[in-house]
């Protein structure tokens, strides 16, 4: 049988999957994760989500063809469907941070204690951010992946309390160390000067305020950039 290999922004996530995990995946897609990490013993047990059918169909075709056995896939949205005692380690990984923010707005159990949440935002880090700092969270670890060329943050978070900078809301809450730190940031200021730019264009009083808001953004940004210099080129 053919081995399953993930991609490095899934391997990081399995990394930080406690031994032993009752597992939830929500938003499963294709499953790699959750079967990867029965086949390597790794999890007591695994729950596959989706939304929709297709990404369902295609979980349990994985299971099928890599001869993992015992997860439980089910239909449904977000965490509506899965009780606070099947798992202890939520996956939501591979969709936008403000949808990220609403599954778990959905579900404020998983800010009881009892749950370590593993979350990989594809875009609008920032928001998923400032939600968990706002929401009775807080992340303890995060670290960047590059995957196919993007880079990409994972986030381990649980309940707490955490204040973020506006640089930490958009660079990373802590990612002061990590050795793509500096890229991420980068590509977020250069994104940023091109919207900051094309708001510049405009003669709408309200695009302007805008401009001045992400401007505000650029220079926390920029401090948050020599910081990380600071930290990592002696």
């Amino acid at each position: 049988m053919k081995q399953l290999e993930l991609s490095p922004r899934l391997a990081l996530i399995a990394g930080w999957v406690p031994p032993g995990a009752k597992l939830a995946d929500v938003g499963t897609d294709h499953a790699y994760l959750p079967v990867w990490l029965t086949l390597h013993g790794r999890v007591a047990s695994a729950i596959a989500s989706d939304l929709r059918k297709g990404p369902l169909e295609r979980a349990r075709a994985t299971g099928r063809t890599y001869g993992a056995e015992g997860i439980d896939f089910r239909l449904g949205d977000g965490l509506a469907f899965i009780r606070p005692d099947e798992a202890d380690t939520i996956v939501i990984a591979g969709m936008g941070g403000e949808n990220i923010a609403a599954i778990l707005a959905a579900a404020p159990w998983t800010a009881d204690g009892r749950h370590t949440l593993l979350l990989q935002p594809q875009t609008r880090a920032e928001e998923l951010r400032r939600f968990l700092m706002d929401h009775g969270y807080a992340i303890t670890r995060e670290a960047l992946a590059c995957d196919r060329g993007t880079i990409y943050p994972v986030m381990e978070a649980g309940s707490g309390e955490m204040t973020l900078s506006l640089g930490q809301l958009w660079g990373g809450a802590k990612l002061l160390r990590d050795p793509l730190g500096d890229r991420y940031i980068i590509e977020k200021i250069i994104r940023l000067q091109g919207a900051v730019a094309g708001l510049n264009r405009s003669a709408e009083p309200a695009d302007r305020q805008k401009a001045d808001g992400l401007r505000d953004i650029l220079t926390a940004l920029l401090a948050m950039r020599e910081e990380w210099r600071h930290a990592n080129c002696p």
